[in-house]
């Protein structure tokens, strides 16, 4: 056993003693020459020097050569010419021969490799990495490419450049600020770490890590990232954008910010097309339509896809909800399949067995228009089967049906329905009286509505008013067939109009309601 350790260190040795001897020493040129007269290991070297060192050529007005420590010491008008494609000039210069380290100074030290220009005031040059490193800000340009940073590393066998503190990557169209940048000048592909900008012509991205390319201008953002364009902001925990295309796409956590027309859209997937003017949320999708004066009035829209159209002056101009579609706002509430709403209008078009709720009212069609405005809606336009339904108690219903309806508020309260083309009503009659009782002394009233009869019939169309939120009276208009009826007598084809449909249970009660179903 322990002979065959010696046996491997002894052939450790001859290893190292084989390299050390392989290892070639400086050589040189010069018009003159001499030992330094207190080394004789010195030589001191004037008028071109030239020496060379494994492949490596360097050119000096003048330089020391100690050839025990095979180290080279030069000064003025440098050149060292490392390969083929790699050189670097500056004033003053040395090199260990033994390390492959050379170190260059002067008031611009220059590296040159290829199309790649790197500037800074001292240099160091590691042959065994093909490494440049410098540490007092480094200048690179690249064509229209420019590299800028305190410190960093330039490895010139694969074009890598890993830099730090101030760095600022940038050319034509786009500009990177970052704390610390790995970057490729053959692929172009930029990774930063910590805080980050990248800013274009028309939008900036912010991260704190992510991938950048210069040539497809594409970046991937990973940490505490958003795309800012104008007025609108997309964030995610995961963010693509491509300049060139002016698209963006978000992943988990995505909201969509427009400042301007006071929209936000979230969800866990999104999209933005500038070009198009389009953004979409998808998967657990929400739109708020906020009401800075009054939050109460906020419009909260969900579906499983929302769209949000821009017009030509970059203002939200159409939203678009598709399907398992609720709506809520304080003053109506909607369910349906797929919904639209124009922005600057306040319309709300709701498709695919929509409802509408507003106050004590049930609205149904095949189409329902709502319109708001300050003070809450305006004005709802039903069209095709429409029915309105207010509910007295656990049996007795108020319904009005027809072909089509129109409602109108005052202030928010409903004011008026024109019933058109094939009413039907069924309306109870009630009237007031108060219950009084003495409790410990306290004499307590209670107000409660009593049946007195029932109005049913038909009409080619009708109006009824509304008074406190409470129909008050009816108006029937083109051959009316009415009856009124006392409660116990009323048809049982009169109690429940055919297509009676009584959705309240799935009413939006608050705004987080819109997404259940």
């Amino acid at each position: 056993m322990f002979a065959k350790g010696l046996k491997i260190l002894l052939l450790a040795i001859l290893v190292l003693v084989q390299s050390a001897m392989a290892q070639k020493l400086i050589t040189y040129e010069a018009g003159m020459g001499s030992r330094k007269a207190d080394n004789a290991d010195v030589w001191i070297l004037y008028q071109k020097v030239k020496a060379e060192h494994e492949g490596m050529w360097l050119y000096a007005d003048s330089a020391l050569l100690n050839t025990k420590k095979n180290d080279f010491t030069a000064y003025r008008h440098i050149k060292i010419i490392v390969n083929d494609t790699t050189t670097i000039t500056g004033d003053s210069m040395y090199y260990d021969g033994e390390a492959r380290v050379v170190n260059i100074w002067g008031d611009s030290v220059v590296l040159i490799d290829g199309q790649t220009v790197l500037k800074t005031p001292q240099m160091s040059y590691d042959r065994n990495e093909s490494r440049a490193t410098y540490f007092w800000w480094g200048h690179t340009v690249n064509g229209s490419r420019t590299l800028v940073s305190r410190k960093g590393f330039y490895f010139s066998d694969t074009e890598d450049f890993e830099i730090y503190d101030e760095v600022v990557l940038s050319d034509t169209t786009s500009r990177l600020e970052t704390d610390t940048l790995f970057y490729n000048m053959s692929t172009e592909d930029a990774f930063f770490v910590g805080p980050s900008v990248i800013y274009s012509d028309s939008t900036t991205v912010y991260s704190t890590y992510g991938t950048y390319n210069t040539k497809t201008r594409e970046s991937w953002s990973y940490e505490n990232s958003k795309v800012v364009n104008g007025s609108k902001v997309l964030t995610g925990d995961t963010l693509f954008f491509d300049d060139n295309r002016r698209f963006g796409e978000a992943v988990s956590n995505v909201c969509i910010l427009d400042t301007t027309n006071n929209l936000t859209c979230t969800g866990r997937y999104g999209q933005t097309d500038q070009r198009k003017r389009m953004s979409f949320v998808t998967d657990s999708a929400l739109v708020v339509k906020a009401d800075k004066e009054k939050p109460e009035d906020s419009l909260y829209m969900h579906g499983d896809t929302i769209y949000v159209f821009n017009n030509a002056d970059n203002e939200a101009e159409l939203i678009e909800v598709f399907h398992h579609v609720k709506t809520y706002r304080e003053g109506s509430q909607g369910m349906c399949d797929s919904c639209n709403y124009w922005v600057k209008d306040s319309l709300m078009v709701l498709y695919g067995d929509p409802v509408l709720w507003y106050d004590s009212m049930q609205c149904t069609a095949d189409t329902i228009m709502a319109r708001h405005d300050t003070t809450g809606l305006r004005e709802v336009n039903l069209r095709s089967n429409c029915m309105l339904i207010q509910q007295l108690d656990s049996k007795r219903y108020n319904q009005v049906k027809s072909k089509n309806m129109d409602a109108y508020f005052v202030e928010g309260n409903p004011s008026y329905v024109d019933i058109l083309a094939n009413a039907q009503m069924t309306y109870y009659i009630t009237e007031e009286d108060t219950v009084r009782r003495v409790v410990d002394s306290v004499m307590h009233k209670t107000v409660r509505k009593s049946i007195v009869g029932v109005n049913a019939g038909v009409s080619t169309d009708m109006r009824v008013y509304f008074k406190d939120n409470e129909p008050v009276r009816v108006s029937a208009f083109g051959q009316p067939d009415m009856q009124t009826y006392p409660d116990k007598q009323l048809p049982d084809e009169w109690r429940l109009l055919k297509g009676f449909r009584w959705e309240v249970a799935r009413r939006p009660k608050q705004w987080q309601d819109v997404f259940v179903w």
